[in-house]
């Protein structure tokens, strides 16, 4: 059986291409698998109750969707100058120069930097979570004062599953790669996060609340910017990381 903590350790199985990283979860019904794409590894939830043994050879039996999975798993699109980058959902080029500062500029459709081209990928990233964080902010903000309520902070990181956190301290975190996303999408995990600082669950009143704000911030159907994001989303976590 397990314990109430986490596992984050690896196990491996004969009939399964990479590694599992089995997480007992309190309160899960059933057992549910993710390809992590970037680490090459499947996460596995099971309730607490499940035995390792019967997780693994659980997973074991999903071999044809993870053969399905691994397939369709595309390289990551790092930061090389040349390559085509999504920001705000528009297409923009990144460029090297020597001409050019050390510190990235938006100019006309392309990305630019210039300074040492062995930190021209550090260069971007840094640009780009600035933005973020610039835009995140501001947003959150607008839409936190027309529900009412002031997050006691707002940061940005760069989590492996979550598009945004909010904590019972008030604090917010976004993912950064949310500025790559079109507005409809990123505006979509603000008022998700928003929400949460008035209902920390997810009923009835906490998604009235969640698509009155997202109406406000954005306009539109929330149901159709999640479904974005979702759609989006695989492509968004690749870029920036290596082959």
């Amino acid at each position: 059986m397990w314990s109430s903590a986490p596992s984050r350790k690896l196990e491996l199985h004969p009939d399964l291409p990479v590694p599992v990283e089995i997480r007992p979860i309190r309160g899960a019904r059933r057992l549910r698998l993710r390809l992590d794409e970037r680490r090459r590894v499947l996460k596995l939830t099971c309730p607490l109750r499940t035995s390792r043994r019967a997780a693994l050879a659980w997973a074991a039996e999903q071999r044809a969707w993870v053969d399905t999975q691994m397939a369709g798993a595309l390289p990551g699109e790092p930061f090389a100058p040349g390559a085509t980058i999504p920001l705000d959902g528009q297409d923009v080029r990144l460029l090297w120069s020597s001409d050019e500062p050390r510190a990235a500029r938006l100019v006309a459709g392309e990305l630019r930097c210039g300074g040492p081209q062995s930190a021209f990928a550090r260069r971007i990233e840094t640009f780009l979570k600035a933005r973020a964080l610039e835009v995140l902010s501001r947003e959150t903000a607008e839409i936190a004062a027309a529900a009412g309520v002031t997050p006691r902070s707002v940061r940005v990181g760069d989590a492996e599953t979550r598009w945004g956190s909010c904590s019972a301290e008030r604090r917010i975190r976004y993912s950064w790669r949310l500025i790559l996303a079109p507005p409809a999408a990123r505006r979509f995990v603000v008022a998700h996060e928003v929400a949460h600082l008035v209902h920390l669950d997810h009923g009835a009143a906490f998604k009235r609340l969640e698509a009155r704000l997202f109406d406000e911030l954005h306009g539109g159907d929330v149901a159709a910017a999640r479904l974005l994001l979702r759609r989006l989303g695989p492509r968004l976590k690749r870029i920036g990381r290596g082959d």
